[in-house]
Protein backbone atom coordinates (compact mmCIF):
# COMPACT_ATOMS: atom_id res chain seq x y z
CA UNK A 1 0.00 0.00 0.00
CA UNK A 2 1.25 3.50 -0.84
CA UNK A 3 1.91 5.62 2.29
CA UNK A 4 -0.72 8.29 2.96
CA UNK A 5 0.03 11.99 2.59
CA UNK A 6 -1.41 15.27 3.77
CA UNK A 7 -3.23 17.50 1.24
CA UNK A 8 -0.15 19.77 1.03
CA UNK A 9 2.15 16.85 0.31
CA UNK A 10 -0.24 15.49 -2.30
CA UNK A 11 0.23 18.62 -4.43
CA UNK A 12 4.00 18.83 -3.97
CA UNK A 13 6.39 18.03 -6.80
CA UNK A 14 8.64 15.12 -5.85
CA UNK A 15 11.54 14.58 -8.21
CA UNK A 16 14.43 12.20 -7.90
CA UNK A 17 17.86 11.23 -9.12
CA UNK A 18 18.58 7.51 -9.00
CA UNK A 19 22.14 6.56 -10.03
CA UNK A 20 23.62 3.07 -10.04
CA UNK A 21 26.94 2.64 -8.20
CA UNK A 22 28.63 0.84 -11.09
CA UNK A 23 31.32 3.50 -11.44
CA UNK A 24 31.99 7.18 -10.92
CA UNK A 25 29.52 9.75 -12.22
CA UNK A 26 30.59 11.24 -15.56
CA UNK A 27 29.51 14.54 -17.07
CA UNK A 28 26.42 13.02 -18.66
CA UNK A 29 25.24 11.59 -15.33
CA UNK A 30 25.93 14.90 -13.62
CA UNK A 31 23.99 16.90 -16.19
CA UNK A 32 20.97 14.65 -15.65
CA UNK A 33 21.36 15.09 -11.88
CA UNK A 34 21.54 18.87 -12.28
CA UNK A 35 18.46 18.99 -14.52
CA UNK A 36 16.47 16.69 -12.22
CA UNK A 37 17.41 18.89 -9.25
CA UNK A 38 16.62 22.08 -11.17
CA UNK A 39 13.20 20.83 -12.32
CA UNK A 40 12.18 19.91 -8.79
CA UNK A 41 13.51 23.11 -7.21
CA UNK A 42 11.90 25.35 -9.86
CA UNK A 43 8.55 24.00 -8.66
CA UNK A 44 9.49 24.39 -4.97
CA UNK A 45 9.46 20.62 -4.85
CA UNK A 46 11.15 17.90 -2.88
CA UNK A 47 14.26 16.24 -4.32
CA UNK A 48 15.07 12.62 -3.50
CA UNK A 49 18.28 10.67 -4.02
CA UNK A 50 17.94 6.91 -4.45
CA UNK A 51 20.76 4.43 -5.02
CA UNK A 52 19.86 1.70 -7.52
CA UNK A 53 22.25 -1.10 -6.60
CA UNK A 54 20.18 -4.19 -7.35
CA UNK A 55 22.65 -5.51 -9.92
CA UNK A 56 25.20 -6.38 -7.23
CA UNK A 57 27.72 -8.10 -9.57
CA UNK A 58 28.24 -4.74 -11.31
CA UNK A 59 28.43 -2.57 -8.18
CA UNK A 60 31.88 -1.04 -7.59
CA UNK A 61 33.30 -0.83 -4.08
CA UNK A 62 33.07 2.73 -2.73
CA UNK A 63 31.11 4.02 -5.75
CA UNK A 64 28.08 5.12 -3.70
CA UNK A 65 30.22 7.17 -1.34
CA UNK A 66 32.06 8.81 -4.24
CA UNK A 67 28.78 9.65 -6.00
CA UNK A 68 27.37 11.33 -2.90
CA UNK A 69 30.61 13.24 -2.42
CA UNK A 70 30.67 14.44 -6.04
CA UNK A 71 27.04 15.60 -5.96
CA UNK A 72 27.55 17.51 -2.72
CA UNK A 73 30.84 18.97 -4.00
CA UNK A 74 28.94 20.39 -6.96
CA UNK A 75 26.43 22.02 -4.61
CA UNK A 76 23.46 19.74 -5.24
CA UNK A 77 21.34 18.88 -2.21
CA UNK A 78 18.49 16.48 -1.53
CA UNK A 79 15.70 16.31 1.03
CA UNK A 80 15.58 12.52 1.35
CA UNK A 81 18.27 9.97 0.62
CA UNK A 82 20.48 7.12 1.83
CA UNK A 83 22.65 9.41 3.95
CA UNK A 84 19.89 11.54 5.53
CA UNK A 85 16.89 9.20 5.58
CA UNK A 86 13.31 10.31 5.11
CA UNK A 87 9.72 9.12 5.43
CA UNK A 88 10.09 6.52 2.67
CA UNK A 89 13.39 4.96 3.76
CA UNK A 90 15.40 3.00 2.94
CA UNK A 91 16.67 4.80 -0.16
CA UNK A 92 18.98 2.03 -1.34
CA UNK A 93 17.36 -0.63 -3.52
CA UNK A 94 19.24 -3.60 -2.07
CA UNK A 95 17.54 -2.76 1.27
CA UNK A 96 14.05 -2.68 -0.28
CA UNK A 97 13.67 -6.28 -1.43
CA UNK A 98 10.63 -6.89 0.77
CA UNK A 99 8.71 -4.26 -1.20
CA UNK A 100 9.50 -5.96 -4.51
CA UNK A 101 8.43 -9.36 -3.17
CA UNK A 102 5.12 -7.85 -2.00
CA UNK A 103 4.21 -6.44 -5.41
CA UNK A 104 5.56 -9.44 -7.29
CA UNK A 105 3.11 -11.52 -5.25
CA UNK A 106 0.33 -9.14 -6.29
CA UNK A 107 1.16 -9.73 -9.96
CA UNK A 108 1.34 -13.47 -9.37
CA UNK A 109 -2.09 -13.54 -7.73
CA UNK A 110 -3.49 -11.71 -10.77
CA UNK A 111 -1.86 -14.31 -13.08
CA UNK A 112 0.24 -11.56 -14.66
CA UNK A 113 3.62 -13.26 -14.35
CA UNK A 114 4.94 -16.62 -15.48
CA UNK A 115 8.28 -18.49 -15.46
CA UNK A 116 10.43 -18.27 -18.58
CA UNK A 117 13.18 -20.77 -19.26
CA UNK A 118 14.58 -19.17 -22.43
CA UNK A 119 18.15 -18.01 -22.72
CA UNK A 120 18.95 -14.74 -24.48
CA UNK A 121 20.45 -16.68 -27.38
CA UNK A 122 17.27 -18.72 -27.78
CA UNK A 123 15.15 -15.58 -27.86
CA UNK A 124 17.35 -14.00 -30.52
CA UNK A 125 17.17 -17.19 -32.58
CA UNK A 126 13.39 -17.51 -32.20
CA UNK A 127 12.60 -13.90 -33.03
CA UNK A 128 11.99 -13.18 -36.69
CA UNK A 129 13.98 -9.91 -36.49
CA UNK A 130 15.33 -7.54 -33.87
CA UNK A 131 12.67 -5.05 -32.82
CA UNK A 132 13.09 -1.76 -34.58
CA UNK A 133 14.02 0.97 -32.13
CA UNK A 134 14.29 -1.36 -29.14
CA UNK A 135 17.46 -1.16 -27.07
CA UNK A 136 16.76 -4.30 -25.08
CA UNK A 137 17.09 -6.76 -27.94
CA UNK A 138 14.45 -8.57 -29.98
CA UNK A 139 10.81 -8.83 -29.05
CA UNK A 140 10.10 -11.79 -26.78
CA UNK A 141 8.07 -14.25 -28.90
CA UNK A 142 6.08 -15.73 -25.99
CA UNK A 143 7.80 -19.12 -26.03
CA UNK A 144 7.05 -19.93 -22.38
CA UNK A 145 3.80 -18.00 -22.04
CA UNK A 146 1.43 -20.95 -22.24
CA UNK A 147 3.53 -23.90 -21.12
CA UNK A 148 1.70 -26.67 -19.31
CA UNK A 149 2.59 -27.57 -15.73
CA UNK A 150 4.42 -30.64 -16.98
CA UNK A 151 6.44 -28.66 -19.53
CA UNK A 152 7.46 -26.18 -16.84
CA UNK A 153 8.54 -28.99 -14.53
CA UNK A 154 10.66 -30.54 -17.28
CA UNK A 155 12.35 -27.25 -18.17
CA UNK A 156 12.92 -26.37 -14.50
CA UNK A 157 15.18 -29.42 -14.23
CA UNK A 158 17.54 -27.82 -16.73
CA UNK A 159 17.35 -24.09 -16.09
CA UNK A 160 16.34 -21.67 -13.34
CA UNK A 161 13.55 -19.49 -14.77
CA UNK A 162 13.21 -15.76 -14.95
CA UNK A 163 9.77 -14.28 -14.34
CA UNK A 164 8.04 -12.37 -17.13
CA UNK A 165 5.14 -9.93 -16.99
CA UNK A 166 2.22 -11.13 -19.09
CA UNK A 167 1.54 -8.08 -21.27
CA UNK A 168 -2.22 -7.63 -21.84
CA UNK A 169 -3.59 -7.96 -25.36
CA UNK A 170 -4.42 -4.24 -25.46
CA UNK A 171 -1.14 -2.67 -24.44
CA UNK A 172 -0.81 0.58 -26.38
CA UNK A 173 0.65 3.17 -24.01
CA UNK A 174 0.44 6.88 -24.83
CA UNK A 175 1.94 9.71 -22.79
CA UNK A 176 3.33 13.18 -23.27
CA UNK A 177 7.01 13.50 -22.48
CA UNK A 178 8.00 17.03 -21.45
CA UNK A 179 10.99 16.91 -23.82
CA UNK A 180 10.25 14.24 -26.45
CA UNK A 181 6.59 15.25 -26.83
CA UNK A 182 3.80 12.73 -27.54
CA UNK A 183 5.01 9.12 -27.27
CA UNK A 184 3.10 5.99 -28.23
CA UNK A 185 4.22 2.37 -27.92
CA UNK A 186 2.40 -0.92 -28.27
CA UNK A 187 4.30 -2.83 -25.60
CA UNK A 188 3.02 -6.21 -26.76
CA UNK A 189 4.16 -5.64 -30.34
CA UNK A 190 7.41 -3.82 -29.60
CA UNK A 191 8.74 -5.63 -26.52
CA UNK A 192 6.44 -8.52 -25.72
CA UNK A 193 6.28 -10.05 -22.25
CA UNK A 194 9.20 -8.58 -20.29
CA UNK A 195 11.26 -9.75 -17.34
CA UNK A 196 10.42 -8.54 -13.85
CA UNK A 197 12.82 -10.88 -12.04
CA UNK A 198 15.90 -12.38 -13.60
CA UNK A 199 16.85 -16.05 -13.44
CA UNK A 200 19.55 -15.21 -10.86
CA UNK A 201 16.86 -13.79 -8.56
CA UNK A 202 17.69 -10.11 -9.16
CA UNK A 203 14.64 -7.92 -9.66
CA UNK A 204 14.60 -6.19 -13.03
CA UNK A 205 15.03 -2.44 -13.32
CA UNK A 206 11.66 -2.05 -15.05
CA UNK A 207 9.85 -3.51 -12.06
CA UNK A 208 11.89 -2.16 -9.14
CA UNK A 209 11.88 1.42 -10.38
CA UNK A 210 8.08 1.43 -10.61
CA UNK A 211 7.63 0.09 -7.08
CA UNK A 212 10.19 2.54 -5.70
CA UNK A 213 8.82 5.59 -7.51
CA UNK A 214 5.29 4.74 -6.39
CA UNK A 215 6.15 4.09 -2.73
CA UNK A 216 8.38 7.18 -2.58
CA UNK A 217 5.56 9.20 -4.21
CA UNK A 218 7.75 10.36 -7.07
CA UNK A 219 5.61 12.33 -9.51
CA UNK A 220 8.32 13.92 -11.68
CA UNK A 221 10.88 11.71 -13.43
CA UNK A 222 13.76 13.49 -15.18
CA UNK A 223 16.29 11.12 -16.72
CA UNK A 224 18.28 10.37 -19.88
CA UNK A 225 16.66 9.72 -23.25
CA UNK A 226 18.29 6.28 -23.31
CA UNK A 227 15.49 5.24 -20.95
CA UNK A 228 12.66 6.62 -23.09
CA UNK A 229 11.97 3.18 -24.58
CA UNK A 230 11.43 1.85 -21.03
CA UNK A 231 8.72 4.35 -20.11
CA UNK A 232 5.81 2.50 -21.74
CA UNK A 233 6.61 -0.73 -19.88
CA UNK A 234 6.86 1.16 -16.63
CA UNK A 235 3.60 3.02 -17.20
CA UNK A 236 1.94 -0.32 -17.92
CA UNK A 237 3.13 -1.59 -14.54
CA UNK A 238 2.04 1.63 -12.82
CA UNK A 239 -1.47 1.08 -14.16
CA UNK A 240 -1.69 -2.64 -13.45
CA UNK A 241 -0.50 -2.13 -9.86
CA UNK A 242 -2.89 0.78 -9.34
CA UNK A 243 -0.16 3.38 -8.79
CA UNK A 244 -0.43 7.09 -9.74
CA UNK A 245 1.62 7.84 -12.86
CA UNK A 246 4.49 10.35 -12.80
CA UNK A 247 5.29 12.85 -15.53
CA UNK A 248 8.40 12.10 -17.61
CA UNK A 249 11.10 14.31 -19.08
CA UNK A 250 13.76 12.40 -21.00
CA UNK A 251 16.83 14.56 -21.49
CA UNK A 252 19.36 14.34 -24.34
CA UNK A 253 22.67 12.65 -23.58
CA UNK A 254 26.17 14.05 -23.71
CA UNK A 255 28.13 12.28 -26.42
CA UNK A 256 31.82 11.40 -26.41
CA UNK A 257 33.60 13.75 -28.84
CA UNK A 258 36.08 11.03 -29.86
CA UNK A 259 33.77 8.06 -30.38
CA UNK A 260 30.43 9.74 -31.03
CA UNK A 261 28.86 7.37 -28.50
CA UNK A 262 27.09 8.29 -25.27
CA UNK A 263 29.23 8.49 -22.15
CA UNK A 264 29.20 5.33 -20.07
CA UNK A 265 30.45 4.43 -16.60
CA UNK A 266 31.01 0.93 -17.92
CA UNK A 267 33.48 2.29 -20.48
CA UNK A 268 35.29 4.34 -17.84
CA UNK A 269 34.15 7.75 -19.06
CA UNK A 270 35.89 10.48 -17.11
CA UNK A 271 34.45 11.46 -13.74
CA UNK A 272 35.07 14.52 -11.59
CA UNK A 273 38.32 13.44 -9.94
CA UNK A 274 40.61 14.34 -12.87
CA UNK A 275 38.70 17.61 -13.41
CA UNK A 276 39.19 18.56 -9.76
CA UNK A 277 42.87 17.63 -10.03
CA UNK A 278 43.16 19.96 -13.03
CA UNK A 279 41.80 22.86 -10.98
CA UNK A 280 38.19 22.86 -12.11
CA UNK A 281 35.81 24.31 -9.49
CA UNK A 282 32.16 23.38 -8.90
CA UNK A 283 31.20 26.67 -10.55
CA UNK A 284 33.18 25.69 -13.66
CA UNK A 285 31.43 22.32 -13.90
CA UNK A 286 27.92 23.66 -13.25
CA UNK A 287 28.52 26.38 -15.83
CA UNK A 288 29.62 23.84 -18.43
CA UNK A 289 26.65 21.57 -17.75
CA UNK A 290 24.12 24.43 -17.87
CA UNK A 291 25.70 25.86 -21.02
CA UNK A 292 25.44 22.47 -22.74
CA UNK A 293 21.66 22.70 -22.25
CA UNK A 294 21.45 26.25 -23.56
CA UNK A 295 20.35 27.58 -20.16
CA UNK A 296 23.10 30.20 -19.74
CA UNK A 297 25.74 31.90 -21.94
CA UNK A 298 29.00 30.08 -22.54
CA UNK A 299 31.72 30.86 -20.02
CA UNK A 300 29.36 31.57 -17.10
CA UNK A 301 30.52 30.28 -13.71
CA UNK A 302 27.88 29.70 -11.06
CA UNK A 303 26.55 27.38 -8.36
CA UNK A 304 23.35 25.34 -8.67
CA UNK A 305 21.56 27.84 -6.42
CA UNK A 306 22.73 30.73 -8.60
CA UNK A 307 21.57 28.83 -11.68
CA UNK A 308 18.17 28.38 -10.06
CA UNK A 309 17.94 32.12 -9.43
CA UNK A 310 19.22 32.96 -12.91
CA UNK A 311 16.62 30.85 -14.70
CA UNK A 312 13.56 32.87 -13.61
CA UNK A 313 11.31 30.65 -15.70
CA UNK A 314 8.99 27.76 -15.23
CA UNK A 315 9.82 24.11 -15.65
CA UNK A 316 7.99 24.07 -18.97
CA UNK A 317 10.04 26.99 -20.30
CA UNK A 318 13.19 25.05 -19.46
CA UNK A 319 11.89 21.96 -21.22
CA UNK A 320 11.01 23.96 -24.32
CA UNK A 321 14.67 24.99 -24.70
CA UNK A 322 15.98 21.45 -24.50
CA UNK A 323 15.55 19.37 -27.64
CA UNK A 324 16.48 15.78 -28.42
Amino acid sequence: MIPSTTPTQANQIRGRYAPSPTGDLHMGNLRTALLAWLCARLEQGCFILRIEDLDLPRVRFGATERMLYDLRWLGLDWDEGPDCGGPHAPYTQSERLHHYHTYLKQLEQADLIYPCYCSRAEIVHAASAPQQGAEDGPRYPGTCRNLSTRQRQERARVRQPSLRFRVPEKSVIRFNDLVAGPVEQDVGQVVGDFIVRRSDGIFAYQFAVVVDDALMRINQVVRGVDLLSSAARQLLLFRVLGFPEPTFAHMPLIMDNDTGKRLSKRDGSMGLAPLRAAGQTPQHIIGQLATSCGLIPDGTLLTPSQLLSACHRSLYDIMAKITL
